[in-house]
């Protein structure tokens, strides 16, 4: 009797630890149910899966932050978790690839218990195109404490192929200006490999498993917070989240996020789905703050001419200035920028007068600032105009009498907390005085054009700048670009500054086709498209090329995902009002075959440019909106489709 009872009560003790171990299971399925995020709790230690389907697209990844002295990673125990609800949301952007999207997700809510009393909640959020968590600390308290370590991981099993950028690692590159996020994509590497950089890889970081693909991210990256990158070392494919380099600081101040209760850290994204969901995707923007400024009647995309590109530093003077207003307002676009050492080569009251003339065109100004401070050894002006709130304001207020419409502010510092305070200081001040803002050698925005809409666009790419310094980079113009749909421009605005249509102004040859940098006009997304194309330049484009340029809209209403592989080859719609551009570049050296079936747009007329006798010469003609189209893509090659 003694005997049995005991046994029933081991039993009893086992089914009760069961239970337990259950309860701290939890799992948060996609409406569509089929993407299933599974969170777990052993040993004290958090973790979390991703399956699509049955297969495992993430193994068991680690979850957790420190704060203070709390290492919310492990010695937790589990509280409870909120029953599944769904959650929406809808929103308009001024420019982006979609203007209104349309967000749903299941959410949960998972509370564990530190053993110094301390709560940590996990917020999980699976839509049908991924899944994005965050850490929230509930409770009060006016003290701040640092957030020294994330343990969040990404395992990916070994069979994965990973398309990653190497994060700069500051302090180097010319002036010591790195980090830029200015590097080549490591193309179908194997997932473990090591970055050839110890500062990591940037975000967006791009996976392929099978037919599924995942593309990771942050976003809500506040003023307290630091922006994150993956680590160098993925041992096993499993790649954690690493903190910016002690010297990413604006100097003086704070590198890591300071912590004060209730505390929320941003979203970790996973854009998850064929690569036509990820380019259609808007996780990166539906998970951002929403916006912050109240009166965005002065946000006004558009295309721009930009001498610097062509003529570079010795010319940023009045007459080339002049000139390059009167070639945006031949092409009827709407900026021009004027570069660095404009207050030096042609001076405030000579920029008035050229804002004047601009103005009688229909064309607005631009203005170049370096952003300054004691870590920037960059010795372009104006310098030290924008570094606090009071000198911004003053600096603001004269180019806004001066009819200024925006500015362009190169050369930051990095990723650490003070850097991210630095940036939104900027944005709220330049929308008080109703001034565009575009981010120069500078980190990734992570959703920042829905909070600000007035934060046009950002470099953040290795872009055409560097076409123009040297062969190497022209040699790989055509992979790198058959890349960024798919990575850097998934999200977010860029200012690769495309589209040189007859040739760059230096030695470099240019081996890609007019054709494909026409594409580029339609496949990259920026607020403001700084071309890179000069008037002279133009004068060699044929008048039906022209016209398409002065016609092509400044925003887009919709995207479609046609065809492509990340690097090699990239086809996508997109569609202003009524009307459909299909663009198409060729990432190889290889010709290949595109078939497009324009009858799914239901238009009545359609017409394709593409190369024509030379890679310098355009091809056009109308073609049967009925039928099939086999297209042939040159290699470095491109083309262009309108659907009306």
């Amino acid at each position: 009797m003694y005997y049995s009872s005991f046994r029933l009560l081991v039993i009893s003790s086992m089914l009760l630890i069961c239970a337990v171990e259950l309860s701290a299971q939890v799992t948060i399925s996609s409406p569509n149910k089929k993407i299933i995020a599974t969170v777990s709790l052993t040993d004290g230690k958090p973790t979390y899966k991703i399956n699509v389907g049955q297969p495992e697209l993430l193994r068991p990844s680690k979850l957790g932050i420190t704060v203070g002295s709390t290492d919310f990673s492990n010695n937790l125990r589990f509280v409870r978790a909120s029953a599944p609800q769904v959650v929406t949301d809808q929103y308009t952007m001024i420019y982006a690839k979609k203007k209104q999207s349309n967000y749903k997700a299941t959410k949960r809510t998972i509370r564990y218990q530190h053993q110094s009393g301390a709560f940590l909640e996990l917020i999980f959020q699976v839509s049908n195109d991924g899944v994005a968590f965050r850490y929230a600390i509930p409770g009060k308290n006016d003290q701040y404490e640092t957030l020294t370590a994330e343990h969040t991981s990404f395992h990916f099993p070994s069979s994965v192929k990973a398309f990653l950028q190497p994060m700069q690692v500051s302090k180097t590159g010319w002036e010591q200006t790195n980090p830029a996020y200015e590097e080549h994509y490591q193309q179908n590497i194997p997932v473990g490999t090591i970055s050839p950089s110890a500062a990591g890889w940037v975000y967006p970081a791009l996976f392929q498993h099978n037919t599924t693909w995942a593309l990771i991210t942050e976003a809500s990256v506040s003023s307290n917070d630091c922006a994150t990158r993956l680590q160098a070392a993925s041992p096993n494919g499993e790649y954690f989240i690493g903190l910016p380099d002690p010297r990413e600081i604006m100097t003086g101040k704070n590198l890591l996020p300071q912590v004060k209760l209730p505390y929320t850290s941003p979203w970790r994204i996973i854009a998850i789905g064929s690569l036509a969901t990820i380019i259609e995707s808007t996780l990166g923007t539906d998970l951002a703050q929403a916006t912050a400024v109240k009166n965005t009647s002065f946000v006004k995309p558009g295309k721009a001419s930009w001498s610097w590109i062509n003529s570079k530093d010795d010319f940023i003077v009045y007459d080339e200035q002049k000139k390059y207003i009167d070639f945006a307002a031949a092409m009827n676009w709407q900026y021009c920028l004027i570069d660095a050492d404009w207050d030096r080569k042609i001076g405030y009251e000579k920029v008035k007068e050229l804002a004047d003339y601009a103005k009688q065109k229909s064309v607005g100004l631009l203005l170049w600032y370096n952003s300054a401070g004691d870590w920037n050894t960059v010795k372009y002006t104006p310098k030290n105009h924008l570094l606090t709130s009071e000198s911004r304001s003053k600096e603001f207020q004269r180019l806004k009498d001066m009819g200024i419409k925006g500015v362009k502010i190169d050369f930051f510092a990095g990723d650490g907390q003070s850097v991210m305070e630095y940036y939104q200081a900027i944005l709220k001040d330049a929308a008080n005085y109703q001034l565009l803002v575009n981010f120069h050698g500078a980190t990734l925005p992570r959703g920042w054009s829905r909070t600000y809409p007035h934060l046009m666009t950002a470099e953040a790419v290795r872009g055409f700048e560097m076409i123009t310094f040297n062969q190497g980079d022209a040699d790989k113009e055509a992979t790198h670009c058959a890349m960024l749909p798919f990575t850097r421009n998934a999200f977010d605005p860029m200012d690769f500054t495309p589209m040189n249509l007859y040739k760059i102004q230096t030695n470099v040859v240019r081996k890609t086709t007019s054709a494909f940098e026409l594409a580029t006009s339609v496949l990259f997304l920026s607020g403001i498209q700084h071309f890179a194309e000069s008037p002279e330049g133009m004068q060699h484009v044929p008048a039906n090329i022209q016209q398409f340029l002065k016609e092509l809209p400044t925003t887009w209403d919709d995207v479609k995902y046609i065809d492509g592989f990340p690097g090699k080859y990239v086809v996508l719609a997109r569609r202003y009002q009524q009307k459909w551009y299909i663009a198409g570049i060729n990432g190889e050296q290889t010709a290949r075959n595109i078939v497009i079936d324009p009858a799914i747009f239901k238009k009545t007329k359609a017409r394709i440019i593409t190369e024509g006798d030379t890679n310098l010469s355009f091809s056009e003609k109308q073609i049967d909106v009925t039928k099939k189209q086999t297209i042939r893509l040159q290699p470095a090659g491109g083309f262009v489709i309108v659907l009306e």
